[in-house]
């Protein structure tokens, strides 16, 4: 990708690189569903680092390289992490590990020593203990808030209930990995399958999944592990002077750590550590897929500092992606919501890290002539990590005789309709809108977690009621009834009833929620809570002229066209005027209509925490917003005002730190009716 673009077309570039990597976020922390491999993943976050690095004016305080992780779920509680629960960059080779210890000597103008241990392949979480006894447990989420999983974890036997010792500290928030262990994972399987469920494919997918359960005694069942790497807030406790002495003092509370971590002196040292460590990988008795190395020296770390995303002081060295070799037997093309026609290898089953592979994506038609792979081919798959195989290419001397280029259809294997690809992109399309296929994957994808999380309607489901005649477009789940439910096979009474109070309750999502799940190319979360909070409402979005779209805030030229195609289509509209009739929630985010006279809040920032009572912050940042405010996520010096309610925590601490001014609610009140006093 060359950085010789113009500069809107290169912009243009970065957002589609952001958006692709916040939905890979998004199904990797929050689905337990990841979508592409480590590898690929990797690259995209390289290319935006790169580009971004060459074009530092491009750099938003949004931007995937200056966040960690993804949002939290709905079907938890939130949790607003005390201190972020930064990600970490990562180091692909000795050459990234030393060109991070250089940078880490001049930062400190010092040789720092290391700790190096495995980077559990789990699910990050964050225990609170205070005066020695569990009170709270919250996953990772966006870095910022995670979910509450404080009963599932309650039910886990590696997490301390009660610590223990004699320099018990007042409050402590320990950080570390929920996992489970090989011989954990393979009973689970065996007991699924042996009474008739389906198997988890790895143990982060099982643990994930397990810590996930809405029912906590299900939790308890799984035989989870925990391993603690590191604190986050901590009152009491002994002066502590480095990594090595905090997880010595940690084990001694009663909370496990890895038995892997060692101290080493120099970073040539810990790369041979790091090859080690990859050695003995399936050796450990659990997952990993990488090691991760910290400074040692916690004065020396205070001083490094952190990104927004991730601290200086540490860095995970991921381990290159098994490969094997199997036999490719067919090329097939798959259809998806928007008409994309993607193929796909089907190979002979083959065990790769873990999960048996048997069929594996080959993006687009140029993909396939480039790497060449053709049916009867010996080919090398690689597996990154806990993701969808990738065919990386052939082995030639082992091609057979008389094979041939594999040439892309030019009709959709669903419905028989031209699959069209514009000479601009790498996708064909099918162009039926009402190709089975597509309807399909409409339908799963405005039902899914992302969209209107509909709980109990997946593909299959989907399918049964296409089949059925029950559904024609995603309107039509608002027509289910019971009755024509309990006929279908696999429906009883209790299922349908769920179902339908799964599909009533959808109806109340948030407008954002409804427009990610309308399925309009381009447009994901992100663009879509912008678009909501901005228009307020689905007939302003609908009518929008792309002048208007394109001010809002990280709404480009592509997504505002992609949304007036979408709402200048006949059958689109008519598609959701029966959302209108079935009474789903067309209004946007609270916002506050802008008299003359009104105070004009430009130009100031202001940052939320606590609780209000009059009003919930969301409440709150929309009025703000609507006076011309920037509403924040964290404090810093360019803060004008935080606005703290009741158990307001760190970022009040911060503001008088930084002698940034603080309102209570009534002084909110205030700042909205009369302006900042001058």
């Amino acid at each position: 990708m060359a950085t010789s673009k113009e500069p809107a077309d290169l912009a243009s570039v970065v957002a589609g690189l952001r958006d692709k990597i916040r939905y890979h976020n998004d199904r990797y922390y929050g689905d337990d569903d990841p979508a592409i491999s480590d590898g690929d993943y990797d690259e995209l976050v390289r290319e935006l680092v790169r580009i971004e690095h060459e074009n530092p004016e491009l750099v938003t305080p949004d931007s995937p390289t200056q966040l960690p992780g993804a949002a939290a779920q709905s079907s938890f509680a939130e949790v607003r992490h005390e201190t972020p629960m930064l990600s970490l960059d990562n180091a692909f080779g000795i050459d990234d590990l030393r060109a991070w210890g250089e940078r880490m000597a001049k930062l400190v103008d010092t040789v720092a020593t290391f700790v190096v241990e495995p980077k559990l392949d789990g699910l990050a979480i964050s225990i609170l203990y205070e005066n020695g006894l569990f009170v709270r447990a919250a996953t990772r989420g966006n870095g910022i808030s995670g979910e509450d999983v404080t009963e599932n974890v309650r039910g886990i036997n590696a997490v301390a209930m009660r610590l223990h010792g004699p320099r018990i500290p007042s409050r402590i928030e320990v950080r570390g990995e929920i996992f489970m262990r090989a011989e954990a994972f393979a009973a689970l399987n065996a007991r699924r399958e042996a009474e008739g469920e389906s198997t988890f494919k790895n143990p982060r997918n099982a643990a994930a999944g397990s810590l996930r359960q809405k029912d906590a005694s299900v939790t308890a069942s799984r035989e989870l592990s925990f391993n603690c790497y590191q604190l986050g807030v901590v009152e009491g406790g002994p002066e502590l002077l480095t990594h090595a002495q905090t997880l010595e003092w940690i084990s001694e509370l009663g909370i496990p750590v890895n038995t892997e971590a060692r101290s080493i002196a120099d970073i040539e040292a810990v790369g041979l550590r790091c090859a080690e460590l990859q050695q003995k990988r399936h050796d450990l008795g659990y997952d990993i897929d990488g090691a991760v190395v910290k400074v040692d020296d916690l004065a020396m770390r205070e001083r490094m500092g952190s990104t927004s995303k991730a601290p200086r002081w540490a860095i995970a060295v991921k381990f290159p992606p098994e490969e094997r070799t199997t036999i490719l037997t067919d090329i097939m093309v798959s259809i998806g919501r928007t008409g994309r026609a993607t193929p796909y290898a089907v190979l002979e089953p083959v065990f790769v890290s873990g999960v048996d592979v048997s069929n594996a994506t080959l993006h687009n038609e140029d993909e396939v002539a480039r790497k060449d792979v053709r049916p009867g081919d010996t080919v090398i798959v690689r597996r990154a990590g806990d993701v969808i195989p990738e065919v990386l290419g052939p082995v030639l001397e082992l091609r057979p005789a008389g094979s041939k280029p594999w040439k892309f259809p030019k009709k959709c294997p669903e419905c028989g309709g031209p699959l069209v690809r514009d000479v601009t992109e790498a996708n064909a399309h099918c162009v039926n809108d009402e190709c089975p296929a597509r309807v399909l994957q409409q339908i799963v994808y405005f039902a899914g977690r992302g969209a209107m999380d509909i709980e109990g309607l997946g593909e299959e489901r989907v399918a049964q009621f296409i089949s059925a005649g029950l559904l024609t477009d995603l309107s039509d789940i608002y027509s289910l009834d019971a009755k024509r439910l309990e006929e279908l096979e696999r429906m009883g009474k209790k299922s349908a009833q769920l179902l339908l109070d799964g599909i009533a309750l959808s109806k109340d999502r948030p407008l954002w929620r409804l427009v990610v799940g309308l399925g309009i190319e381009n447009v994901g979360p992100v663009a879509a809570q912008a678009i909501s909070a901005t228009c307020g409402h689905m007939d302003q979005i609908m009518t929008a002229p792309i002048s208007d779209l394109v001010q809002i805030q990280g709404i480009g030229p592509t997504i505002a066209q992609s949304l007036r195609d979408y709402f200048d289509t006949e059958s689109n509209l008519a598609m959701i005027a029966k959302l209108r009739v079935y009474g789903l929630n067309f209004d946007g985010p609270l916002t506050v209509e802008k008299l003359d006279g009104a105070p004009d809040l430009s130009g100031l920032t202001f940052v939320l925490t606590g609780s209000l009572e009059g009003r919930t912050r969301e409440e709150a940042a929309a009025e703000l917003a609507a006076l011309g405010a920037k509403v924040a996520s964290s404090v810093s010096k360019n803060t004008s005002f935080v606005v703290a309610g009741e158990n307001a925590g760190s970022k009040l601490t911060k503001a008088e730190a930084l002698g940034v001014k603080v309102l209570d609610e009534a002084g909110l009140d205030r700042v909205l009716s009369e302006g900042v006093p001058t």
